[in-house]
């Protein structure tokens, strides 16, 4: 993990908090001074990794945990025209996109929204309305060699399958980090 400099933590801080009081809708009842102190230089690091590649990050309440999202409208510019995973970007013979989700998220110190966590989302907002983004994809799916996706579309949204291997110029991903979570890279 590398600490931000100084300047970069104070400007990153600025955006996230302005970020965060434009959008109370997405965190009702939390104040900005309670999720200030609960980040470290390490989770400052992943929102800065989030932010660089187009997540525009903001605090949201999924279930019971509060954790910085991908709230771009639109999947995370940076973050697009991949396949799911390793497995899949192995798999692929020719063509092969510059990486993959999984990896991607790893290498960020993020997880993969899940489909019930982008449905969430999707009740605070509206997010990829022209794109789409890879979800979490269960075990038995990926084993039969598939992955799926989720999008908005005519005020629903809608899961989608697709061949883990695929990749697009409008599918990328969402992630998450929770407030206070200890992530190894």
């Amino acid at each position: 993990m590398k600490k931000l400099p100084p300047d970069h933590k104070a400007e990153l801080l600025t955006t996230l908090k302005e970020r965060f009081e434009q959008n109370t809708a997405l965190h009702e009842g939390l104040k900005w001074p309670d999720v200030e102190k609960r980040l470290d230089d390490k989770t400052l690091s992943t929102l800065a990794e989030m932010e660089r590649t187009g997540g525009e990050p903001d605090v949201v309440k999924l279930g019971k945990e509060i954790c910085f999202v991908d709230c771009s409208p639109e999947s995370p510019k940076g973050r697009r025209s991949l396949c799911y995973d390793r497995a899949a970007w192995e798999s692929r013979k020719e063509h092969k996109p510059a990486s993959d989700a999984v990896t991607v998220a790893n290498e960020i110190g993020i997880d993969i929204l899940n489909e019930d966590e982008y449905r969430e989302l999707q009740e605070l907002g509206e997010f990829d309305l022209k794109t789409s983004s890879w979800v979490a994809t269960p075990p038995e799916v990926r084993k039969l060699g598939g992955a799926i996706f989720c999008d908005r579309r005519f005020d629903r949204v809608f899961t989608y399958h697709n061949g883990a291997e695929s990749y697009y110029a409008a599918r990328g991903f969402r992630g998450k980090i929770r407030l206070g979570q200890k992530r190894e890279r």
